[in-house]
C-alpha cells in the first residue's frame, strides 16, 4: 500500500526461501505436475512453472513462480524473493527470451520482455490487488522489481 513502510513487513531469512524454493520444485517433480501449481483465482495470484535457457550453458533450468494473467500474457515479478539482484531466471530470459511454462492446463510457448511505462504502471497496480503489501516489499531492494511479461509463442508448423 503507498505509504506503507518496510518495517510492516517481514520476509524470511534467505535460507529459509531457498529451501521452500527447492521443496516446492521437488514436490511438482515426485507428483509429476500434478502438485504446485494453480490458476489465479480472485484476489490471488497463481503458479507456474518456468523453464529458461540458461545464458552461457543453453541447459534447461526451471524455477516455479507466481503470476496474474493479463489478456493472453502472463506478468511475473522478477523479484529474487525480494533480495537485491536479479534472479538467474531473468538474466536467462534477457539472454535467451524464449521459454516454455507450464500451468495447470498445460504447456506454453512463450517470449518474455520487461514491462515499461505506461503498461508496467498498470500491471503493478494489477498486482497491487491481489498483494496488498507489494510496494512494502519492493522498497526492501536497492532497485526497481522488473515485471515481466511472458507472450505467447506459436511455432510454425511444418506440412510434409
Amino acid at each position: 500500500m503507498a505509504g506503507e513502510s518496510t518495517s510492516e513487513v517481514r520476509v524470511p531469512p534467505r535460507w529459509f526461501v531457498r529451501t521452500a524454493w527447492g521443496l516446492h520444485r521437488r514436490l511438482y517433480r515426485l507428483t509429476g505436475g500434478r502438485l504446485g501449481l494453480r490458476r489465479p483465482r480472485a484476489g490471488s495470484w497463481g503458479m507456474l512453472r518456468l523453464t529458461t535457457s540458461g545464458r552461457s550453458t543453453c541447459r534447461e533450468h526451471s524455477v516455479i513462480l507466481a503470476y496474474v494473467e493479463d489478456g493472453p500474457n502472463i506478468v511475473t515479478l522478477a523479484m529474487n524473493g525480494w533480495s537485491d539482484g536479479d534472479p538467474a531466471w531473468w538474466l536467462n530470459l534477457q539472454a535467451h527470451p524464449d521459454a516454455t511454462v507450464d500451468l495447470v492446463d498445460g504447456d506454453r510457448l512463450v517470449r518474455a520482455r520487461a514491462a515499461h511505462g505506461h503498461e508496467r504502471d498498470r500491471l503493478w497496480a494489477r498486482w497491487r490487488e491481489v498483494e496488498p503489501h507489494l510496494d512494502a516489499y519492493a522498497a526492501l531492494r536497492s532497485t526497481e522489481t522488473v515485471l515481466v511479461v511472458l507472450e505467447p509463442r506459436y511455432e510454425p508448423t511444418h506440412r510434409e
